[in-house]
């Protein structure tokens, strides 16, 4: 007997569970909005940002010339420098006026001055020689590709001119160049061999793009149905309150079950499709999404219940977008930042799901040594998750006893309302009989 009313408990329990699930793919589904939000940003924001970062390197930023010297040396550098990837000398100016014309109208976005002495001081050896070079601060990249062009013509001239001034005093090549580097070095970009801005930053950007809009949808739905004054501590169709754990399940099971597929789409097979790092194995990165999404939407579900109104979501979001960027570590180094910013990233998701992430996807980490990260996200999930119990079963209570007093309410209300039907009866019954022995003496009620 015990057995089977445990196993009729369980199989209550279980349809309620079902039934929050498929109510709440009901409401996503119905819900224009929050379409929009799963389905197309959450599909079409992953290929957007790979196809404004499809060059991914940027190459031959144009560059103004300023020669001043005219000289067999400065002609030589001139030369070294538009021979190199990063840049391409497009003008050859013959003052500094033409050449910040050039840079203020955006035709070039870097400017190289030689000075008239350039040769000179070079030849004197007595001086240190100079030249200046002005770069657009309006776009990073290029402002990288021209510093980095001429720093590096820079040291390959310097190299050359003391190997010569050594080969001058009767010092052979070979030890000339051990003078010059006594060691020898070689730079490797590690976890990023192009040195492509695409494949730094769009990674960290497609986790982001998972945790937001899934983010931004659940409080969506939440403020709609605040407004709507419909009940989310209830079971769908039923007057009762439901048990918070089984309302938890069923609405964190659903979000689960959507997001499971559209952040595969965005973390694994965007990757593949743009040619993104994709060191990870697909079992070992699904294995990962399952606690960073289930720490995501009771993160998201938590702090939905605090909202009233539909577009404070939208709000929320532009707010915290570039927080969430920025405490994640990714822009910022994470050694350098305030400690009260990184315990504040402590607590997000996104933050341990981007570094997962980049761990195994762009640094072909497995998942066993991005233990810390993966079981950082099942803590997060956990933590959540007994918060939304708290505070759905606080709101709950809070729900049962509005409900009771509005009962009591309607109650006294009806009591009223019957004593009142109540003495009018009696008082149109008592006029009744004064009428009657008034105009009728002979007769008696």
């Amino acid at each position: 007997m015990d057995v089977q009313r445990l196993i009729d408990s369980f199989l209550t329990r279980l349809h309620d569970t079902w039934r929050v699930y498929v109510h709440e793919l009901r409401r996503v589904f119905r819900d224009s909005g929050v379409m929009l939000i799963f389905f197309v940003a959450g599909l079409a924001y992953p290929i957007l940002y790979n196809i404004i970062y499809i060059k991914n390197i940027v190459r031959d930023v144009e560059v103004a010339v300023v020669d001043m010297s005219a000289s067999q040396s400065s002609r030589e550098f001139v030369f070294r420098f538009d021979a190199t990837p990063e840049v391409c000398v497009s003008h050859t100016c013959a003052t500094m006026d033409e050449a910040k014309a050039l840079l203020k109208s955006q035709k070039v976005h870097g400017i190289l001055y030689i000075p008239a002495d350039y040769e000179t001081v070079l030849v004197t050896g007595l001086e240190t020689a100079h030249i200046s070079l002005y770069c657009d601060m309006s776009s990073f990249l290029y402002m990288k590709n021209v510093y980095t062009a001429a720093n590096m013509v820079m040291l390959d001239y310097m190299n050359r001119i003391q190997v010569d001034r050594y080969e001058a005093v009767n010092i052979g090549e070979e030890m000339s160049w051990a003078l010059v580097q006594a060691v020898p070095f070689e730079a490797v970009a590690l976890f990023n061999p192009s040195g492509g801005y695409g494949s730094f930053l769009v990674p960290a950007i497609l986790v982001l793009i998972v945790f937001q809009t899934l983010f931004f949808g659940i409080n969506m739905l939440h403020g709609t149905a605040r407004e709507e004054n419909t009940e989310v501590y209830i079971l769908p169709g039923r007057k009762r309150r439901a048990s918070v754990f089984r309302l938890l399940v069923g609405r964190g099971a659903a979000y689960f079950v959507l997001y499971m597929a559209i952040g595969a789409f965005g973390m694994i097979l965007v990757p593949v499709i743009f040619d993104l790092p994709h060191l990870a194995l697909v079992g070992d990165m699904l294995r990962f999404m399952v606690p960073f999404l289930l720490a995501s939407v009771y993160f998201s579900i938590f702090l939905a219940s605090f909202q009233r109104e539909r577009e404070t979501g939208m709000v929320t979001m532009l707010f915290s977008s570039l927080i969430f960027f920025f405490v994640s570590g990714f822009s910022w180094p994470w050694e350098s930042m305030n400690p009260y910013w990184k315990a504040f990233g402590y607590i997000l998701p996104s933050t341990w799901g981007m570094h997962g992430y980049l761990h195994m996807q762009s640094m072909g980490a497995t998942l066993a040594t991005t233990a810390r990260e993966y079981n950082m996200l099942w803590l997060l999930a956990l933590i959540y998750f007994l918060a939304c119990v708290l505070l759905y079963g606080y709101k709950a209570w809070h729900y049962d006893a509005a409900a009771r007093r509005e009962q009591v309410k309607r109650e006294q209300m009806l009591r009223q309302r019957w004593e009142e039907g109540r003495k009018r009866i009696e008082e149109r019954h008592e006029k009744g009989r004064l009428f009657i022995e008034q105009h009728l003496p002979d007769k008696r009620l």
